[in-house]
C-alpha cells in the first residue's frame, strides 16, 4: 500500500484559488496514473481529474477549464489548481492511484483527504 496525505484545502470565496497537494510515499508513484476525487455531503465521490504517468489528463466535465492536475514525480506529489471556484466545488478533496482502463478505480486505501469549502 502506498501512503497518501492531502493538504491544500481551505476556506475561499467563489470565484477563488487553491492548490491541492498530494504526496505519496514509495517507489510505484512513478509509474502509476494518480487522479483527485471529491466527496460531497450527501453525495458519492466522484472523479474530479487523473493524470498518466506520462502527462496525459482528464477533466471531469464539471471542472473543465477551471481545474488542472499535474505532477511531480521527483517529489512523489500530484497537484490540483483549482481556479473560479463555485459554491459547488465544496467538498473533501481525495487522491488515489488509479487504473489506466478505468481511471474512476482507485487502485489504494484512501488518504484523509482535504477540505474545500466555497463561500458565496
Amino acid at each position: 500500500q502506498v501512503q497518501l496525505v492531502e493538504s491544500g484545502g481551505g476556506l475561499v470565496q467563489a470565484g477563488g484559488s487553491l492548490r491541492l497537494s498530494c504526496v505519496a510515499s514509495g517507489s510505484t508513484f512513478k509509474i502509476n496514473a494518480m487522479g483527485w476525487f471529491r466527496q460531497a455531503p450527501g453525495k458519492q465521490r466522484e472523479l474530479v481529474a487523473a493524470i498518466t504517468s506520462g502527462g496525459g489528463t482528464t477533466y471531469a466535465d464539471s471542472v473543465k477549464g477551471r481545474f488542472t492536475i499535474s505532477r511531480d514525480d521527483v517529489k512523489n506529489t500530484v497537484y490540483l489548481q483549482m481556479d473560479s471556484l463555485k459554491s459547488e466545488d465544496t467538498a473533501v478533496y481525495y487522491c488515489n492511484l488509479v487504473s489506466i482502463t478505468n481511471w474512476h478505480m482507485p487502485l489504494n486505501s484512501w488518504g484523509q483527504g482535504t477540505q474545500v469549502t466555497v463561500s458565496s
